[in-house]
């Protein structure tokens, strides 16, 4: 299958590849309901100019995007927030009570982001991250809901993942954007057995018992697909939601078993741990990739997951 950009899905959504590290890593949503849109999620800085190439590939006047709307402040998420709304006059951003003062003041996410990566390498991976007018900004709490058109969503706190996350329900699709809560799925890990799907532990906030019961608040909702960041629809999920929950409970057990040895050896038995872990519970899953092909669709999240993981025990242990 040739790779798309921009993809076409039901109920008036679009996916869009942001082009961050490598093709079907990350995605975000336009969302188009009798003249209106919103944008969900937006990536990198690097994807503002992507998505506004698809809004002029399909002749949507800037003026008609509504909401802008990230699920939660990590950069992969929300780096791209306060460039897409200087270009889109009338989006309003809609963000989570805790993420709010981030959009509006960068400066501590871009420090923070700067001290991990070094500034050359956070310049090729996220760009920049532009301040939003705070008078440009709804916070959304746990069950508001927006009109987009005649078209409700409906905000969901789910932490787990971060403090400042939700999910959005979209009831006419039946749909969750479920950012990272309900964990990362991508198309060529896909088998006859269905979607593999795994956890997120990106540091700093990885709580499991949270997140375990953010899965289970979706999942209440009844959908019939969920909108995943990391990446693209997926169709009934009961059965990947059961399987997510159980492999949280993989991860605790994997981590604390890990902590038992020296702590300055901790991240090298973490990655390899969840390395060989994942590549377990893939092959058993049907996928047929080389060891190889399979890092290279799991490495970059092998790493991060591993260092949030490691947080998670070192708080733990202070």
């Amino acid at each position: 299958m040739t790779f798309q950009q921009y993809h076409p899905l039901p109920f008036g959504i679009t996916r869009i590849d942001t082009a961050m590290v490598h093709e079907e890593l990350a995605a975000c949503y336009l969302m188009e309901a009798d003249g209106a849109c919103a944008i969900i999620e937006t990536g990198t800085h690097h994807t503002v100019p992507l998505i506004l190439a698809l809004l002029d590939e399909k002749g949507i006047d800037r003026r008609t995007v509504q909401y802008v709307i990230a699920t939660h402040v990590h950069l992969d998420h929300a780096g791209g927030v306060g460039g897409l709304m200087a270009a889109l006059p009338e989006a309003t951003l809609l963000i989570h009570p805790r993420g709010a003062r981030h959009m509006i003041d960068p400066s501590k996410l871009k420090a923070g982001a700067t001290a991990v990566y070094g500034e050359a390498a956070f310049a090729e991976l996220y760009g920049d991250i532009i301040p939003v007018d705070e008078h440009r900004v709804r916070i959304m709490d746990d069950g508001d809901a927006v009109m987009l058109a005649d078209r409700e969503l409906v905000f969901y706190d789910t932490p787990g993942h971060a403090r400042h996350h939700f999910c959005v329900h979209d009831p006419l699709s039946k749909g969750l954007f479920t950012g990272d809560t309900f964990g990362l799925s991508y198309p060529s890990l896909v088998t006859d057995n269905g979607p593999f799907i795994l956890p997120t532990t990106t540091p700093v906030q990885f709580d499991p018992p949270a997140l375990k019961a953010s899965i289970r608040k979706l999942l209440s909702l009844n959908p019939e697909r969920m909108f995943l960041t990391h990446y693209g629809m997926l169709e009934d999920p009961e059965e990947p939601g059961q399987r997510l929950l159980a492999m949280v409970d993989d991860y605790v057990a994997l981590a604390e078993q890990a902590a038992s040895g020296d702590s300055e050896g901790l991240m090298a038995r973490l990655e390899l741990s969840l390395r060989d872990y994942l590549f377990g519970k893939a092959r058993q899953h049907g996928v047929a990739l080389s060891d190889e092909a399979l890092e290279g669709v799991l490495g970059f999240d092998i790493n991060l997951n591993s260092q949030g993981l490691k947080v998670w025990i070192e708080q733990r242990q202070s």
